[in-house]
């Protein structure tokens, strides 16, 4: 047995595909790169370059699909060993005190409470009100039910992904739809651009 074929042994699956995808990548380059220089030297294409190319392509699109399924399979895996909720609630509280003074400072300004401003005490109800609220955001994401319900959504989508890809879904959708209009009533943050219309 030789030293490659043992190296070739140690490999996982995906690291066998992704090499044999490098390769066929690399050898179609070199295709395209030799039958470029011959043609710009005023010579043909040799049917070697050429039949190079199509295998190429044709190795390329045999195991597109079986390699996309085995990468969206490893992205499944590390999804699911991460808490990402608890991210989430460990930046907020990192955050705490910028947050409490966005939620006073947006409160401020909006235009719809300008009658509740005139209430004795509202300074203080509008931190109450923001300590609260962050308070039971950081312990429902801190909780490990939120952290399983968003483990949970990520793997049905990636396990949707993959029944989509192995099935050819995608390439009967076609165009996807135009976003909907937002609503004239819709509130609209200061800081939003809206989305150009199509020329």
């Amino acid at each position: 047995m030789t030293a490659f074929s043992r190296w070739l042994e140690q490999l996982s699956t995906l690291q066998v595909l992704l090499l044999l995808v490098a390769v066929v990548f690399g050898a179609s380059v070199l295709a395209a790169v030799l039958g470029g220089v011959l043609v710009r030297l005023g010579k043909r294409r040799p049917a070697v370059v050429e039949r190079v190319s199509n295998l190429a392509m044709a190795v390329i699109k045999l195991f597109r699909r079986p390699l996309t399924v085995v990468v969206l399979d490893e992205v499944a895996a590390v999804i699911q060993t991460g808490h990402y909720t608890k991210n989430i609630s460990a930046a907020l509280l990192e955050n705490h005190d910028e947050l409490k003074a966005l939620v006073t400072e947006k409160v401020r300004d909006d235009p719809n409470s300008r009658l509740v401003k005139k209430l004795p005490g509202y300074e203080a109800i509008v931190s109450e009100v923001s300590e609260t609220t962050l308070r039971v955001i950081i312990e429902m994401l801190s909780d490990p039910r939120m952290d399983e319900l968003v483990s949970d959504v990520l793997r049905n989508n990636l396990e949707q992904i993959k029944r989509a890809v192995r099935d050819r879904e995608h390439e009967k959708v076609g165009e996807l739809a135009p976003a909907d209009p937002i609503p004239a009533t819709a509130p609209v943050p200061t800081t939003f651009r809206a989305p150009r219309p199509p020329p």
